[in-house]
């Protein structure tokens, strides 16, 4: 049963790309199945990433959800942001998200800042602070998806390419976790126990320890409103650190919590939405 309050329905324009095929997901599964409960309180139209900047108007707030990584259509989602500012429309989650949202830059502020984070460079001049590792990952900090990713036996960063790659050590680790928020309300963990199975996912109860490590990371994004995932990786040694903070459209694999925390979890973000509308 809706409880909406009385009165118009909100507009609500969601971003998706039910074509996008990513590894061991299914997106479109997943944004079937929330735009749907949406509608049990706003009125919603559904909306590919390439036509959102040309569907703004007339729409009370714009939902980006699964819509693929930005890099595959770049021109079209700045066009988006230029034109949801010039005409103020609420966007969710909000565009001034610090994580991915923005590139990877984060990774290496937050490494010089000491934070537990996977040690991050972006320059040959700084790849002598990486920890010595059996290999190195070199990729692109606009990327996503594991796209544009090597591994090399040595850090190294391609002559002219300081600001624009990341390199990191490989880590070993025992498994991947990963921690879904509404605003800075902790909502479910869910953990990889294959690390060969990186999406075969099961329920993962953290420790007071583990949710303050993930709210470092939300705390340090300072988002009004929106849903953010913090992706952790656990160390030989029991340590997390951060591999990822998804900021703009993070998969919530939904289909792999109960039934009781996915309905939580759809009321929440009704109710996180209907704040961000007020």
């Amino acid at each position: 049963m809706s409880t909406a309050p009385a009165g118009p329905r909100p507009t609500v324009l969601y971003v998706t790309d039910y074509t996008y095929e990513a590894r061991g997901r299914r997106y479109c599964d997943e944004d079937i199945f929330l735009s749907r409960r949406m509608r049990e309180e706003f009125d919603v139209v559904l909306c590919h990433p390439r036509d959102a900047a040309a569907m703004l108007d007339g729409f009370d707030a714009v939902v980006i959800r699964n819509s693929g990584p930005v890099m595959h259509y770049q021109e079209a989602y700045d066009a988006f942001c230029a034109r949801a500012r010039e005409l103020k429309t609420r966007v969710y989650n909000p565009l001034d998200g610090r994580g991915d949202m923005a590139g990877k830059q984060y990774l290496v502020d937050m490494s010089r800042a000491g934070l537990p984070v996977i040690p991050t460079v972006d320059r040959a001049a700084d790849l002598g602070l990486l920890p010595e590792a059996a290999e190195y990952a070199v990729k692109p900090k606009a990327g996503a998806d594991s796209v544009g990713l090597v591994f090399t036996p040595e850090p190294v960063l391609p002559e002219g390419s300081d600001g624009t790659l990341l390199v990191q050590p490989r880590i070993d680790f025992r498994y991947e976790v990963s921690f879904y928020f509404i605003d800075d309300d902790f909502q479910y963990a869910l953990y990889a126990p294959d690390t060969e199975r990186r999406w075969v996912l099961e329920p993962y109860g953290p420790s007071p320890a583990d949710l303050e490590f993930a709210r470092t990371f939300i705390r340090w994004n300072s988002l009004t409103h929106g849903i953010q995932r913090v992706d952790a990786c656990r160390t030989p040694e029991g340590e997390l650190l951060l591999v990822e903070l998804e900021d703009l459209n993070p998969y919530l694999s939904l289909d792999r919590v109960p039934e009781d925390v996915r309905e939580a979890f759809v009321a929440r973000m009704k109710t996180s939405v209907r704040a961000l509308l007020a």
